[in-house]
């Protein structure tokens, strides 16, 4: 097992016995549509008709800026939110119109959900042990011997030495692996985490990313992982970009593609839609099936099209 010691990766070489947790969690959504209103009675659209698929054990980044829809796809995944419309399926379980008692039952057993800043993950007044009690009180009576230990934890962490020291009193770096260790303390098969590396050091986001990382290829974890940071989404091994409720582009190993959704509108990445602002005529040609070129008319030809145009129409 990996861990951090005072900043250095260690290898615990230990004989104890990890409890093993459940298989990774596929998640699947189909057509979803989730709307909210302002204070002052508006109606704000979200999400509008995004389909994604992954599968279990994927590791996977939603990146786009502030407003995109991204963190709110994740509440709905995590069950705290309901779409207004579409499907979400958690493996075979569709969780869209599950009951609220059977959809405590999974969250509480198979999902973990880390909040964007660790103030919303800890209690402040209590020690880094004590949190990790409190974390496991979430989980089902039965369920609470598969849990990860939490000398293990802490060492995985790097937070042997914080163990009973305060978090209030701790960096910021310490807090969000504490509030990474709170997340998986019940060995989740789907952790879904809402911007974990904002406000934190180059040093400290690395670390984390690394722990996350480490979490998927130890235990097959399903990883959903919500970033407006580029950086981050580039080390996982598949990005899905959102802009304006839909998804925009997907980005599978360091290649980009762009995804087209319904009516087959294309949703073109910033640097291209820079130079291809909307009104943009633009020219379709499909090479063979497996290829379309899209290009942009030259100023001359769109003039002699205007010109045979306007002869035309005497």
């Amino acid at each position: 097992m990996t861990g951090w010691v005072d900043g250095t990766r260690t290898l615990d070489t230990g004989t104890a016995e990890t409890p093993s947790p459940p298989a990774g969690l596929s998640v699947r959504c189909r057509g979803l549509v989730h709307l909210y209103r302002t204070f002052d009675g508006h109606d704000v659209v979200a999400l509008q008709g995004v389909d994604v698929d992954i599968k279990a054990g994927e590791r996977v980044a939603f990146l786009g800026p502030s407003g995109s829809g991204k963190s709110t796809l994740l509440t709905l995944f995590g069950g705290v939110q309901r779409p207004s419309a579409g499907q979400i399926f958690l493996g075979e379980d569709e969780i869209s119109r599950m009951s609220e008692k059977s959809l405590a039952r999974i969250r509480a057993r198979r999902v973990s959900t880390m909040l964007q800043g660790p103030s919303r993950n800890l209690l402040s007044y209590a020690t880094a042990r004590q949190n990790l009690g409190f974390a496991k009180l979430a989980m089902a009576p039965r369920d609470r011997r598969q849990a990860r230990g939490d000398a293990e934890l802490l060492t995985q962490m790097g937070l042997t030495n914080q163990a009973n020291q305060v978090v209030a009193t701790m960096s910021g770096g310490q807090r969000q692996r504490l509030a990474l260790a709170c997340a998986v303390v019940s060995n989740p098969a789907l952790l879904l985490a809402d911007e974990p590396t904002s406000q934190l050091s180059h040093q400290d986001r690395d670390e984390v990313l690394d722990l996350i990382h480490s979490l998927g290829d130890e235990f097959g974890t399903t990883i959903l992982v919500v970033t407006h940071q580029p950086e981050v989404a580039q080390t996982f091994p598949r990005t899905i970009s959102m802009l304006g409720g839909r998804v925009g582009s997907e980005g599978r190993d360091g290649a980009e593609y762009v995804v087209v959704g319904k009516e087959g509108v294309l949703h073109l990445p910033a640097y291209v839609a820079h130079d291809w602002p909307p009104g943009t005529l633009v020219r379709v040609e499909p090479e063979r099936r497996d290829r379309v070129l899209l290009t942009k008319p030259t100023e001359e030809a769109e003039s002699e099209r205007s010109f045979d145009g306007t002869a035309g129409a005497g």
